[in-house]
């Protein structure tokens, strides 16, 4: 495949991809909330509920797209609630007409509570698992989590881009590279291990209990990162959500209190990243549909001052809890 982009990805083309499995389409395909891949649910069968997903192309190299797959079959093999991806003919990983694709079984659910610490607790305990599974083995070609590849890299792609509003150029690129210097200072990560990797609330579903989905952004990288995501409020209530995650999945597997500390790096870092990556693919026409508002100037002021109050939050203690 020539491009980064969907272009060729039309509906019989879609359809012709799943039934190649031996697969029967017996409905319309309706589009899934996804912009990094095309994700399609569909009925085949007469009655079974399935979802395809196709890869965005050079994204990730076959090796790293199988890597995924087969940690996704080894945590569902030890019984921990994770969607992994059916296999045909002994094969996951699926191609046609130069697309990886993959299909899934489709499951149903809601958004787990945030708030909610019986919940919380339910998800400790499962993260902890999949980390248990995870400590057993290492990725080969899945990428780590590095401040290059989440600080270093998108501050540069942002400064090439074109979006940043002229008048807001000097105040935004200045904090910018301010967050960028502290939050490089405070990470580390000499504790890698196997991670879901994008572990936040819209990537899990709750019907009795969590089921976890969407291993696209599984790398290496230290324990907190699948936790981090899972806290909200002030403070004090993060303290509280925070020890009823580490209490649960101490259950399972140890728990290092020193990489509390990089709490805040990690945000910092999510937030260049996530910036960066509207950037890059704004040439997707999914993209500008999806995000009109990243183009606004109100869009980059409250960026400056999301900056700004993440600065603060580098340069404060890091959450301690009790021991």
């Amino acid at each position: 495949m020539s491009t980064f982009n969907f272009a060729e990805l039309s509906p019989d083309l879609i359809l012709d991809a799943i039934e190649s499995t031996g697969l029967r389409v017996d409905s319309g395909l309706l589009a899934l909330n996804s912009y990094e891949n095309r994700v399609y649910q569909f009925i085949a069968n007469e009655s079974e509920r399935y979802v395809v997903k196709f890869y965005r192309p050079k994204r990730w190299s076959k090796a790293q797209l199988l890597e995924e797959h087969q940690f996704a079959i080894e945590l569902a093999e030890h019984e921990v609630p994770l969607v992994a991806p059916l296999t045909f003919s002994g094969n996951s990983l699926l191609e046609y007409q130069d697309y990886y694709f993959a299909l899934y079984p489709s499951v149903g659910g809601r958004q787990f509570e945030v708030d909610n610490l019986d919940q919380l607790e339910w998800m400790g305990r499962f993260i902890g698992r999949i980390h248990q599974v995870a400590r057993g083995n290492s990725f080969e070609f899945r990428p780590a989590f590095t401040v290059n590849d989440y600080l270093h890299l998108p501050a540069k792609e942002l400064q090439q881009g074109e979006l940043v509003p002229q008048q807001l150029q000097l105040a935004f690129f200045t904090i910018l590279n301010q967050v960028v210097e502290e939050a490089a200072n405070c990470f580390s990560a000499s504790n890698a291990i196997r991670l879901h990797g994008d572990c936040h609330p819209g990537n899990i579903l709750w019907r009795d209990g969590p089921t976890f989905v969407d291993l696209d952004d599984c790398r290496s990288g230290p324990a907190i990162q699948d936790l981090w995501m899972m806290l909200s409020g002030d403070r004090h209530q993060q303290l509280l959500q925070m020890d009823t995650l580490v209490s649960a999945y101490e259950e399972y597997t140890d728990f290092d209190h020193n990489e509390l500390r990089l709490i805040e790096p990690l945000r910092a870092m999510r937030m260049v990243h996530y910036m960066a990556w509207l950037n890059k693919r704004w040439q997707d026409p999914a993209f500008p549909q999806a995000f009109p508002w990243f183009a606004s100037d109100k869009y980059w002021e409250q960026q400056i001052l999301a900056l700004k109050e993440q600065l603060s939050a580098l340069r404060e203690p890091p959450l301690k809890l009790m021991p």
